[in-house]
């Protein structure tokens, strides 16, 4: 290791260039001393060697403060009245220089301590772009290492360093492709979403594993093989053969631990198999799969012959791997999710020991586990609290101890001190990772299930895992620093050690070939401890050790700390992943079960929000393993379900909750003079939820989970959503808004709905759709133009007016006008068809004719007036015919049809207004509507580019549409009379033409059912009441317009009939009180009075209804007939040739001046 990080240890870089921050001969205290400082606050770090200021070669920035003020143009000149405003502009912008200048200097100023070489900063575990790597490395071979005299001791000692290095390696192996690869089987792919075929394709997928799993089972065996015949060849029990090196007192414990490890991976192997039920479904599935191929094989495109060398690889498989004859050595392991038991381990492997085992033993060893377990789960709340307390003290330890400067004079004390510190916190780790596999590993193969105290404590631990683990990350920077100290004073002191036992055997002047093993060994152990702490080097110490221990060599007080020495530097040298390893929560994956429980107590427990980064740390753990998935197409497609299913979890258990919480609080805080519920905290308590909001963003596979962005976004949407629709509630939602800032700190967005909104009212295209129910709930107002609804369950009814549509109009553009015609069209279309139904019915026709040839009769007589009690006889006549349920004549149904056949006209003479309202608000920049100036030629001329002369064309082409339409307009009625008229008029209809005489009995019919409305104003029961309807009077000038019968309808002098009536019946009552009131009887006073008022009321309501129907008459040019109307568009056509004649003559007589 390079010494780039100042003390001989971290992260070298080869040929690096000067980069500010790194290590300078002159040191870092004479650099900030030195001339830095001052060119520091204006200087950019660069890369230039050949700067005159070293290191910090960089672009100036204003070096001395001067800033250059160019002279002012003449052109800018012009004003020399000093009215104080150029000084205070000068003041502002010196103070922003100023500013500018104390801001760029901090950031430099970060920018050089980021850089700096200093090793007391701390790293964030959740932002590492760089990581250091601190296992001791070189390319020294174990030949070129194992090198003493002693040729023989170097040929045994190679041997078995090399089968521990393969075991090692096999081991990796093992840990990281193969038991992932087959744990993870299955996953990712849940029941509902897999069909018929899809096991036979994972495992198809997954055959390639298997091979090299099986080529990798062989290799071990053959790795095993070989140390036992290495270990048989040293140590020969046949006295008389010659032995390779003396063996009596040599232990190779180390040959022994590394057997073990790989007997380990076999045996782990077999039971992950065993407990795998997915795996063997698939595999039996895959071979029955096989068989129908081997039947039909052509079918599936596969030559036979190369079908059987398969079906044989496929059972040399099943034997090897499938069958659990992996191991058949007693051993015990424990990874991910898989458990050993030596007691069934042993049954099944050595039938032997089956037999000596009675019922009562076997059933012993199940009650112990059971007890065990109980135990377990009932410590577990005291194990927390002491871990807890443990951990807490130790993390101090470790901020004290690394924050300390290094004394010189107590340097080998100080750095004893940080390796015990190390050491303690590894341990801590052990044990905790240890009490949680093993727990939730036998509560899991037991199948019995976990109290909630019992996950909560779980997780703690799982949390106090990643603190530790954080912990040793946070202080990466002295951490390495140290490792690299520690590891050298280790090295001292056991090759102290060595060496004060290499004096004791040379000054033994015996000879004996055993005591020059130990001697060669001892040396070895002296030369290979004279360097880098690497794994090959630290296991040939060890097994040097084992052959220099023999002879008595060391004292036993010497040999103890020697061996503590050694397992200290073992530790060390690998500290940082041996830890990781420890700290490893991937088994959670096989556990993910306790997350909601979890969540749902961190969310219970606010105070501790901060924990939740170590779960999502621990839950990160999964993924490298995943990685080595077979059976799906990608390993992706296991990672993107995990994610999933972590996030869906997330969401309902806290993110949700979280914010229903917020948004329920802030809604109770802002309601509280509703008093809703009881909000005393003594009584019901209160959570701190604001402390989730303290919390940094979590990481979690590529994204960072904000809460506080979470929550945020949900209020915004839910409060701008909820005040979209009901605009009224914006000064609560904003004062909601308010609210969060204050009491939770959330940075909230301004909606920017407006306060006040277009009185838009009903949209046009709803009434547009839903026409038909438009014109029965709305009553339409001739003169003020607005629809009024006609009944409400709210205290208020909606009303319709010009401004309304034209706001509308705004919204949707001119074109939604038409549009509304021709749905309106469409519904008059059908109501004609009841109306003709009506008019074709016999009781109706045939009353119509009697009454037309009723009145040819007696006009004469009576002064060619409709008789008024004719009508009223027609109006009771019908009554006979029937009535509705709810009391209805046939005559109350048809007045209705045409209430609403003129409520739809109505409508379109609103859409007309609004249309012209709009146009209008539009058109009112424009300066001179007279004169428009043509944008399009001026582009022309200036010869601008094809995009602005399209956009000229366009606002030439709006311009002209807004002043046509604000100027004329569209006539709307006009186009409805043309299209319903020739239709009513043809001979065929000829049923229609008795309409006129049906209008005095259902004006009759109108009035009394107006007065009935209005009298039910003042009642408190107002269902039915209305105060105007002149869609009735619209619709009948629309039909007379379409019959054409104006004239035959005035024949009738139906209002003047109706007028001599009443005020004759008037002029009675009034000479009856006249007598009446001599002989004072007041109740038949007070009947003649209700007489007149009542005569007064209904003469009223004709005249309002007269005035309406002419009013309406004029819409559809009452004063002409059908006939003139013809007339008159004859007139007009042969006009309009006329002058286009006159055009074309005057183009030809200018033909020869063109030419």
């Amino acid at each position: 290791m390079a010494a780039a990080f100042g003390h001989g240890g971290g992260l070298a870089f080869p040929a690096a260039p000067a980069v500010a921050g790194a290590t300078s001969p002159t040191g870092p205290r004479e650099r900030r001393r030195g001339r830095g400082r001052k060119s520091r606050a204006v200087t950019v770090a660069g890369v230039r060697p050949s700067s005159p200021h070293g290191r910090f070669g960089a672009v100036s920035v204003g070096g001395a403060g001067v800033m250059a003020v160019e002279t002012l143009s003449p052109d800018w000149e012009f004003d020399r009245v000093d009215d104080g405003s150029q000084k205070i502009h000068a003041e502002v912008q010196l103070k922003n220089y100023g500013k500018f200048l104390e801001e760029y200097t901090s950031q430099l100023r970060r920018i050089e301590d980021a850089l700096d070489d200093s090793i007391g900063d701390v790293w964030d575990f959740n932002l590492d772009p760089i990581a250091l790597k601190l296992l001791p490395y070189e390319q020294s071979s174990l030949l070129e290492l194992i090198k003493t005299e002693n040729k023989v001791l170097n040929k045994v000692i190679t041997v078995y360093a090399a089968l521990c290095c393969e075991i090692k390696k096999l081991k990796y192996e093992a840990e990281t492709k193969f038991y992932n690869g087959l744990l993870f089987y299955g996953e990712g792919a849940t029941n509902a979403s897999m069909v018929e075929g899809d096991c036979q394709i994972q495992m198809g997928r997954f055959i390639s594993f298997l091979q090299e799993l099986s080529c990798f089972v062989t290799r071990c065996y053959e790795v095993v093989m070989n140390v036992v015949h290495q270990l048989a060849a040293l140590y020969i029990s046949n006295k008389i053969a010659p032995k390779i090196i003396e063996t009596t007192g040599v232990h190779f414990q180390t040959m022994y631990e590394h057997l073990g490890e790989l007997l380990t991976v076999l045996l782990t192997l077999d039971e992950i198999i065993d407990n795998h039920i997915t795996l063997k479904d698939h595999w039996t599935m895959y071979k029955r799969l096989l068989k129908s191929v081997h039947h039909n094989p052509s079918k599936f495109g596969i030559q036979e012959e190369k079908l059987k060398p398969f079906e044989k690889f496929l059972l040399k498989l099943e034997g090897q791997l499938l069958d659990g004859m992996i191991f058949q050595v007693p051993a015990i392991t424990l990874t991910a999710n898989i458990i050993w038991f030596p007691d069934s381990f042993l049954i099944q492997k050595i039938p032997a020991a089956a037999k000596l085992l009675d019922r009562k033993s076997l059933q012993a060893i199940k009650i112990h586990r059971d007890t065990f377990l109980q135990q377990k789960a009932q410590s577990l709340t005291k194990d927390v609290q002491s871990y807890y307390v443990f951990v807490s003290s130790w993390m101090m330890k470790m901020e004290s101890i690394l924050s300390k400067e290094q004394r010189m004079d107590k340097f080998a004390e100080d750095l004893t001190n940080r390796c015990n510190v190390f050491i303690q916190g590894f341990l801590y780790a052990y044990s905790i990772s240890t009490i949680i596999k093993t727990t939730m590993n036998l509560y899991m193969s037991m199948q019995k299930p976990m109290t909630k105290t019992s996950v909560k404590a779980l997780c703690r631990l799982v949390e106090l895992l990643k603190a530790i683990e954080h912990m040793f990350y946070r202080r990466s920077m002295v951490v390495a620093d140290s490792v690299s100290h520690i590891t050298q004073h280790l090295q001292h002191q056991a090759l102290h050690s060595i060496s004060v036992a290499k004096k004791r055997v040379i000054s033994d002047k015996k000879y004996s070939e055993q005591r020059l093993d130990v001697l060669s060994a001892l040396v070895l152990a002296e030369n290979t401890l004279n360097g880098p702490s690497t794994k090959q080097r630290r296991l040939i110490v060890s097994l040097a050790l084992s052959v220099g221990t023999q002879m008595k060599t060391f004292k036993d007080e010497e040999l103890f700390p020697l061996q503590v020495v050694m397992k200290k530097l073992d530790l060390i040298s690998e500290l940082r992943e041996r830890v990781q390893t420890q700290c490893d929560c991937c088994f959670l994956y096989w556990h993910r079960a306790v997350f909601p429980i979890y969540l749902d107590d961190v969310y219970e427990n606010a105070v501790d929000a901060a924990r939740l980064h170590y779960m999502f740390s621990a839950l990160r753990d999964c993924v490298p393993a995943m990685m080595h998935a077979r059976h799906l197409e990608s390993y992706e497609i296991l990672l993107d379900c995990y994610d999933k299913e972590i996030m869906e979890i997330l969401n309902e258990h806290l993110l949700d909750k979280l914010c229903k919480e917020i948004e329920k609080d802030l809604r109770l805080s802002v309601h509280t003079h509703l008093k809703l519920d009881d909000r005393n905290p003594f009584k019901v308590g209160m959570k701190d939820l604001a402390l989730f909001f303290s919390l940094n963003p979590i990481r979690f596979f590529n994204r960072f989970i904000d809460i506080r962005a979470y929550v945020t976004h949900y209020l915004d949407k839910t409060f701008y959503n909820l005040t979209t629709v009901a605009l009224h509630d914006w000064a609560t939602y904003s004062e909601m808004r308010n609210l969060a800032t204050q009491r939770y700190g959330l940075v909230m967005t301004e909606a920017h709905l407006p306060s006040q909104t277009l009185e838009q009212g009903l949209d046009v295209l709803e009434i547009m759709r839903n026409i038909h129910i438009f014109v029965s709930r709305y009553l339409y107002n001739l003169n003020n133009q607005i629809f009024i609804e006609r009944t409400s369950n709210n205290k208020h009814l909606n009303t319709i007016n010009i401004r309304h549509i034209a706001n509308s109009i705004r919204t949707h553009g001119t074109g939604i006008m038409n549009t509304t015609v021709n749905f309106t069209y469409q519904f008059l279309k059908k109501k004609f068809y009841i109306f003709s139904q009506f008019m074709y019915d016999e009781h109706i026709k045939s009353r119509l004719i009697k009454d037309i040839r009723f009145f040819r009769e007696i006009k004469d007589q009576n002064d060619h007036k409709y008789p008024f009690d004719r009508a009223e006889k027609f109006n009771r006549g019908i009554r006979k015919l029937g009535i509705t349920p709810e009391g209805q004549s046939y005559l109350d149904q048809f007045r209705q049809l045409i209430s609403q056949i003129g409520n739809a006209m109505g409508y379109v003479r609103m859409i007309r207004s609004g249309g012209l309202h709009c146009s209008s608000n539009a058109i009112r920049f424009v300066p001179d509507l007279e004169d428009i100036v043509n944008f399009e030629e001026l582009v022309k001329e200036e010869g601008l580019a094809e995009e602005t002369l399209k956009a000229a064309r366009h606002l030439d082409s709006v311009l002209s549409d807004h002043t046509r339409n604000s100027a004329e307009g569209t006539e709307y009625f006009k186009m409805l009379v043309d299209v319903f008229a020739p239709e009513f008029r043809r001979p065929k209809n000829i049923h229609l033409r008795n309409f006129y005489i049906i209008v005095p009995p259902l004006t009759l019919n109108f009035v009394e059912h107006s007065i009935s409305c209005k009298e039910k104003l003042n009642k408190k029961n107002k269902i039915g009441a209305a105060f105007t309807d002149d869609g009735f009077a619209m619709g009948v000038a629309y039909i007379l317009k379409l019959l054409d019968q104006y004239r035959e309808f005035d024949s009738l002098h139906w209002f003047q009939s109706v007028r001599e009536k009443y005020l004759k019946e008037i002029r009675a009552v009034a000479k009856q009180q006249n007598v009446q009131s001599a002989s004072q009887d007041e109740k038949l006073l007070q009947t003649m009075n209700l007489t007149q008022k009542r005569l007064d009321v209904y003469l009223q309501e004709f005249e309002l209804l007269y005035f309406s129907l002419s009013s309406a008459r004029i819409f559809f040019r009452a004063d002409k007939t059908a006939a003139e109307e013809n007339q008159e568009k004859k007139e007009k056509e042969e006009e309009t040739k006329t002058s286009n004649g006159d055009l074309s003559d005057s183009a030809v007589s200018a033909d020869p001046v063109v030419k």
